[in-house]
């Protein structure tokens, strides 16, 4: 095979020439580059050596489908405007490099055809796992061409999902009751949730963890005090403000999301009160959100949260595809992570 370089023909370098110019067997050049079985150092040495001299390429994709093996792990993002996807990508990528992997990112904009053709992209590159983060907050159960995928598969999901899968997913209930229990604790009697449409799962999910605390503290969940609203800085804002104008005795309120928090933020403001953590101070009003949004040491108070443990979702996710490679019939598993309350100023 040959290139054309500025109206020259250039040979494409093989590892046959690699071999040539470093003095050994093609087989040894390939377990050098494959770091497979005992090499001395020198011919490791004089091998990288010519690859360097003759500026050859390893084609890693042609390689894994010649052994039948692949350090390839398929990574299908939904949303890239979901933060907490986002985070656990970076945790996933960086967990699955440390054990010698590589990520093949797709992002399709469907869970149709195109998610389809991501599916079928990965299969021609040879990918040997796929690992699917879930941004769906309204359906319980997988895009079919997920749900038929052949592949080993990992999900990771911020609401429970029905039907069997190797699943890696947020404890949104334990989240909220943490949270209200929290509050309960410092004395409030009359918090809020804000945020979330009403079909939202994992709005439904805090919702049981935030009626649970409450009941187990002798209190009583109303459902005016829960407001659903959709998930922008404006309506929280607005229904933020309606609702503490119209019961003034409200202390502390749980955060759908973070746009749900700059916008109760702005409402409490509207208002006339403050945020802060003072249940005694009648004006002040306390905030807790359930994201770590990058910029929550920004805001003046900083807030206070429910960590979403993306770090360690994605280092289970990474761990468990790995696993289901290395041991073709383990058990589906399914991993719940419980956040943790990270204190500051806003409660």
């Amino acid at each position: 095979m040959c290139i054309r370089i500025q109206g020259r023909h250039v040979k494409k370098v093989s590892i046959i020439d690699v071999a040539k110019e470093a003095g050994v067997s093609v087989s040894t050049v390939s377990l050098v580059l494959r770091q497979k079985g005992k090499i001395s150092a020198a011919t490791i040495d004089k091998v990288q050596a010519a690859i360097q001299s003759l500026g050859y390429v390893h084609n890693v994709a042609a390689a894994n489908l010649r052994a039948n093996t692949s350090n390839l792990i398929g990574l299908v993002l939904r949303d890239f405007n979901d933060s907490f996807s986002i985070k656990v990508m970076a945790s996933v990528v960086q967990h699955l490099e440390k054990q010698g992997y590589m990520v093949f990112l797709c992002q399709p904009q469907n869970e149709g055809e195109s998610l389809v053709r991501c599916l079928l992209s990965f299969k021609q590159q040879g990918v040997a796992g796929v690992i699917y983060l879930s941004a769906e907050t309204v359906e319980t159960a997988l895009p079919e061409p997920i749900r038929e995928c052949a592949l080993p598969l990992v999900v990771v999901s911020q609401s429970l999902l029905s039907g069997s899968c190797n699943l890696v997913m947020r404890d949104n209930r334990q989240a909220a009751s943490l949270a209200a229990r929290y509050l309960i604790e410092r004395g409030h009697r009359s918090i809020a949730y804000i945020g979330g449409q009403g079909n939202d799962l994992i709005r439904q999910q805090r919702l049981q963890g935030f009626h649970s605390a409450l009941t187990q503290n002798g209190m009583i969940f109303r459902d005016e005090a829960a407001p659903a609203c959709s998930d922008d800085t404006h309506a929280a804002s607005q229904v933020t403000r309606q609702l503490l104008e119209k019961n003034n005795t409200i202390t502390a309120l749980l955060c759908h999301s973070p746009a749900a928090m700059i916008g109760c933020l702005n409402g409490i403001h509207q208002v006339g009160r403050t945020v802060g953590k003072d249940v005694f101070l009648t004006q002040q009003v306390a905030l807790i959100g359930f994201e770590d949004m990058l910029h929550v040491n920004l805001t003046s108070p900083s807030f206070t949260y429910v960590s979403s443990a993306s770090e360690e979702t994605g280092r289970q996710a990474a761990a468990l595809i790995i696993r289901n490679l290395n041991e073709p019939g383990l058990q589906t598993q399914r991993i719940t992570l419980s956040g943790e309350l990270i204190i500051r100023e806003s409660a």
